[in-house]
């Protein structure tokens, strides 16, 4: 069981999160590898993915959410990133985070297919 609700894709595992550069670069920020699990979902109803979850503690990604920083990118081993929005700090000294849009994991291809006329 993960936590997550059964009908939703998963990732676990390490990430990387981009944090932002003082640069106008996209991805020219500082990288922290930390471990993660994400989950999300496909709403037919709104026609977005919604992407939530949880990192595992970093003092680095923590000093930098005291700085300021919500905004990250988030990469996974697989080649897939996202933007990612963090969140206080967990009981554990994790953050929460999540997303909307193609999630920064392998998802299966919805086809919604044409409206009966």
């Amino acid at each position: 069981m993960s936590g997550f609700d059964d009908g939703e894709e998963e990732y676990q595992g390490l990430v990387t999160i981009v944090l932002p550069g003082d640069d106008s670069e996209e991805g020219s920020g500082e990288h922290v590898e930390v471990r993660a699990h994400l989950a999300g979902n496909f709403s037919p109803l709104t026609g977005d993915y919604r992407w939530r979850g949880r990192l595992s503690p970093s003092t680095r990604v923590s000093a930098a959410f005291r700085e300021g920083v919500r905004t990250v990118v988030v990469r996974t081993p697989g080649g897939f990133e996202s933007a990612g929005v963090l969140e206080e700090p967990n009981l554990w000294g994790g953050h929460p985070i999540g997303g909307t849009g193609s999630p920064p994991f392998a998802v299966p291809l919805v086809d919604i297919g044409e409206p009966d006329h």
